[in-house]
């Protein structure tokens, strides 16, 4: 795929104590298959669908032990120049950028709010090399419980039109690129146990919702959320053995009207 426009999701990656683990429960809800690891960058291993590239594992380095959670990263033509746009809009750098090899150069982040984030400046490793099909990355949404901190960040980094979902109890925000719709925001309710930090979720594509939420019980995940049916699809919330959440998704199967939007 060729280098996305700045602000596009463009990777995933998650962090797990037990990387083999990781990879049986992945291979089997979602599809994947695994490379070498590359001792070269921390046993990085990235997972393919069809033999293209849509996602990674890798162990924590000593001492960085954490809980496991999903990553996503956002397209950027210059990684310093985004971690100086974070910083002088109240988000944090948690990791300056990091030249790759020559497979680009990385960063982590977090908005006002606390969820992190991933800034990528591509290389020869441009990113997904599908989406959007059984086993790739579908969407993602910021979950956060201050959305007047999150919105007002996101859309002065990066070069993100907003609109405001109309209707209905839930609060809920596109960020697009022109007239693409890119990335979701949610605001958290009552719903989500206090101790739950502002995150972004991950949704992945499955051909069908309801056969992953078995595979992945079956395999030691948690259901959070559904499954239900939307006008985007048939999708259910989940977490991993590790604890990783992120979201499955069959796009094909889809029920009620797409909600009307005012921009803002």
């Amino acid at each position: 795929m060729a280098v996305q426009p700045e602000g596009t999701p463009c990777w995933a990656d998650a962090m797990f104590s037990d990387v083999e683990g990781a990879k049986r429960f992945y291979g089997e809800v979602l599809g994947w298959t695994f490379g070498d690891a590359s001792s070269e960058y921390g046993n990085y291993t990235q997972a393919f669908v069809d033999d293209k590239a849509v996602a990674a594992v890798v162990p924590p380095m000593p001492g960085q032990e954490s809980p496991s959670q999903w990553c996503l990263y956002l397209a950027s033509p210059d990684a310093a120049a985004t971690a100086t746009k974070i910083r002088e809009n109240g988000g944090q750098v948690l990791m300056e950028p990091m030249k790759v090899g020559d497979f680009g150069t990385m960063c982590l982040a977090s908005e006002p709010s606390g969820a992190v984030f991933g800034v990528w400046q591509g290389g020869v490793h441009e990113g997904f090399e599908a989406v959007a099909v059984p086993g790739a990355y579908a969407w993602a949404e910021v979950f956060t419980r201050e959305p007047e901190k999150a919105d007002p960040f996101f859309a002065a980094v990066f070069p993100y039109a907003q609109k405001q979902m109309d209707g209905g109890e839930m609060d809920y925000r596109m960020y697009s690129l022109g007239d693409q719709p890119v990335l979701g925001r949610m605001q958290m309710g009552d719903e989500f146990p206090p101790e739950v930090p502002s995150y972004v979720n991950v949704y992945f594509t499955v051909p069908d919702c309801d056969e992953a939420v078995a595979k992945a019980t079956e395999l030691g995940g948690i259901v959070r959320f559904g499954p239900m049916d939307s006008p985007f699809g048939r999708f259910a919330a989940l977490s991993d053995p590790q604890g990783a959440s992120f979201t499955v998704i069959d796009v094909t199967k889809t029920q009620g009207e797409v909600p009307t939007s005012t921009d803002v």
